[in-house]
């Protein structure tokens, strides 16, 4: 019976958002801002409705797994080879820059404003591991809300997936010299890196079996089966890996990004848009889903008590981001609008950032409290406000460059009333 309560709950709470974010939409801001305040409001430390009984189910992890591997394949099924070709280095090179440029400016204010106060130099770095990681969904909802279309929109997808892999490397890196330093039992290097590629090399193998089953069907109910079936099963080896882990470090968005990237390649142009067409309207359900779970766990009331810690952060990611987009879209040569707005569209964090801080805190709580009080105060404010901050830029972003409604009309239920 609480079962079905809880449920019933979680339906009731995506009915919200999705009113919520037609109701943004009618201001012409995206609909993902009404998702998130939803979230918020409807979360724990609001209304409780989506409260802590849901969110740290293991039914609704589960569901959030499939979810977000479903909306990985958004950017996976776009990731076309024979259409990447062209831009590939200019993408490699800007994803590099940009969070690498992040995770030195944020390390590097942190470094000073630490040296000045006494506090472990090492917590600069561990709050510049955790600032370079990007969330895609918030910006890629903006692309599929407003029906962005063009060089901009067209560099951050593929840069989504590949962020998520750079962003994953230098944190765990970062968090393997850190636990090496203050404790004897640090994380092997070797191991850092198995754990950041696991979830590629997962969504690629059973990727590569689901391009060879589709090669074998002949109509669209069978194909569907096929997608959904090996989506299910991506998910269900990646639970399964999580509970063998000492820490939950499976990215399910990058499972389902390379799982769909490697079919998407395998399979015609024709065969892929019938899938796509059908799975369109379950993504829009995903991103509801998965913004949602974003928005619940943050507490509103850190904006009234965020100190100067928590603003130095957001203002030096958002600096690293632009200027590191700036830089590697610039010495690539570009399109003029990728150079000028693409780093607007990277600044929503507060999914993966909120991922890392756990990781962090339950690295420093035992060796070093203070420090890691520290983080979790510091980054917990900051994933409220930025997220607040971010969406709407994302979207000025998007405008700026002249791309909103630029794409072709897509139908989906989840889209009614959102437009530019």
């Amino acid at each position: 019976m609480e079962l079905l309560l809880d449920v019933l709950r979680l339906l009731v709470s995506i009915l919200i958002a999705f009113l919520a974010g037609n109701l943004i939409a009618k201001g012409k801001l995206p609909s993902i801002l009404g998702w998130l305040i939803a979230g918020m409001l409807l979360g724990p430390y609001a209304l409780g409705l989506l409260g802590n009984g849901i969110l740290d189910a293991r039914w609704f992890e589960m569901l959030k797994s499939v979810f977000e591997c479903t909306f990985g394949l958004m950017i996976g099924t776009e990731l076309i080879w024979k259409k990447m070709r062209k831009a590939g280095f200019q993408i490699v090179i800007t994803t590099v820059t940009e969070s690498l440029g992040t995770f030195l400016v944020v390390s590097l204010v942190f470094g000073v404003i630490f040296l000045v106060v006494d506090i472990p130099l090492y917590l600069a770095f561990v709050f510049g591991g955790i600032a370079l990681a990007t969330a895609p969904a918030p910006s890629l909802s903006v692309v599929r809300d407003m029906k962005a279309d063009g060089p901009v929109t067209r560099t951050l997808i593929p840069m989504a997936a590949l962020d998520d892999l750079v962003g994953a490397l230098v944190f765990f890196l970062v968090i393997a010299f850190v636990s090496a330093h203050i404790s004897t039992q640090g994380i092997p290097v070797p191991v850092v890196l198995f754990l950041v590629f696991l979830p590629v090399l997962l969504g690629m193998i059973t990727g590569f079996i689901t391009g060879e089953l589709l090669r074998m069907t002949h109509t669209q109910n069978s194909t569907l089966s096929v997608v959904i079936l090996m989506l299910l099963v991506s998910v269900g080896i990646g639970a399964a890996l999580n509970s063998l882990l000492p820490a939950p470090v499976i990215n399910f968005m990058l499972i389902g990004m390379s799982f769909s990237t490697v079919f998407a390649n395998m399979v015609s142009e024709e065969k892929l848009k019938g899938i796509m067409k059908v799975m369109d309207p379950i993504i829009g359900v995903a991103m509801i889903v998965v913004i949602l779970s974003l928005g619940a766990p943050l507490d509103y009331h850190l904006i009234f008590g965020a100190g100067i810690y928590t603003a130095v952060y957001i203002v030096a990611r958002a600096i690293g981001k632009y200027l590191g987009a700036y830089f590697g879209a610039s010495v690539t040569h570009a399109p003029k609008p990728v150079r000028k707005y693409l780093g607007f569209t990277l600044l929503p964090h507060s999914g993966v950032s909120l991922v890392f801080t756990g990781i962090a805190v339950s690295v420093l709580a035992g060796p070093a409290p203070d420090c890691a009080a520290i983080v979790q105060g510091t980054i917990a404010a900051a994933a409220v406000i930025n997220e607040l901050i971010a969406v709407f830029m994302a979207k000025k972003g998007f405008e700026w460059a002249g791309e909103l409604g630029r794409a072709k009309k897509t139908v989906s239920p989840v889209e009614g009333g959102a437009g530019a």
